[in-house]
């Protein structure tokens, strides 16, 4: 079953990939930093007080989220975390995005020319209807499409 939300983009572009989804706050600092120190080639979240994202490959995936949340550094994790290749392949928020990521992605694309298409405003039935491994696209107007190929709860 296909659902379609429509964001505001705060980096346009386009994706598609799997969903990784958590109802709780992304804290970039203790998701990432392990693994950008370990200069581990795949990032999982070592966050241990967010269990929707504990152990779960983040590099490469569709991260979907309300918002981020925890120290001013996580926003240079997250521009590390994008300028080495090892960063979601977007960030689609639920709500409007917070200083912490849009520090992370704006610093990326102005200091390293690296982009991490970035949505937000999708919802709280963005992140209702969204499950772990649902298909996702986004356009470069704001527009996710997720294919949930069991339909879920939608």
């Amino acid at each position: 079953m296909k659902k379609t939300f429509k964001g505001r983009p705060v980096i346009a572009g386009s994706a598609s990939g799997e969903a990784v989804v958590t109802k709780n706050g992304l804290n970039i600092l203790a998701s990432f930093q392990k693994d950008i120190l370990a200069k581990s080639t795949v990032i999982r979240s070592n966050d241990q007080n967010n269990p929707d994202l504990l152990g779960k490959a983040l590099t490469g995936k569709i991260l979907c989220l309300p918002t981020t949340i925890g120290s001013t550094t996580g926003g240079m994790i997250l521009q590390k975390a994008i300028a080495s290749g090892r960063a979601p392949a977007a960030l689609l928020f639920a709500e409007h995005i917070d200083s912490l990521a849009a520090a992370g992605v704006i610093l990326a694309k102005v200091w390293n020319e690296r982009d991490v298409v970035t949505v937000d405003c999708l919802g709280a039935d963005f992140l209702e209807s969204v499950k772990d491994l649902d298909g996702i696209e986004v356009r470069n107007d704001g527009t996710v499409i997720v294919d949930s190929p069991t339909g879920g709860n939608q």
